[in-house]
């Protein structure tokens, strides 16, 4: 059974960042295309990011785009989440998908409504 475990959230100022961890169990890792979703209070989850099973291709929501970084270390098979820049409106929980992961040029989803714990962003204006 897949395992996610999301950390690194918390309360910042805006301008200031955080960088989310994410470790994943249960898969092999290393070929599992990965992302990182957020769901604010009162509005569906959505899909910031997505990451190659490499890590070689990424994709951002354009919400993120510029400001967020997504990456991925398979030695320790953990994703990380870069967020520079934070605006109050990036206030959300936040959850890695490492299944049933939808990734393409142009798009960054997922099938199933299995979830983490997820971590909590907050960013006071």
């Amino acid at each position: 059974q897949v395992q996610v475990v999301e950390s690194g959230g918390g309360l910042v100022q805006a301008g200031g960042s955080l960088r989310l961890s994410c470790t994943a169990s249960g898969l092999t890792f290393n070929l599992a295309n990965m992302g990182w979703f957020r769901q604010a209070p009162g509005k569906d989850r959505e899909g910031g990011s997505c990451i190659s099973w490499s890590g070689g291709s990424t994709y951002y929501a354009d919400s993120v785009k510029g400001r967020f970084t997504n990456s991925r270390d398979n030695a320790k098979n953990t994703l990380y989440l870069q967020m520079n820049s934070l605006k109050p409106e990036d206030t959300a929980m936040y959850y890695c998908a490492a299944r049933d992961v939808v990734f393409t040029p142009t798009r960054c989803a997922r099938r199933g409504n299995s979830w983490g714990q997820g971590t909590q962003v907050t960013v006071s204006s």
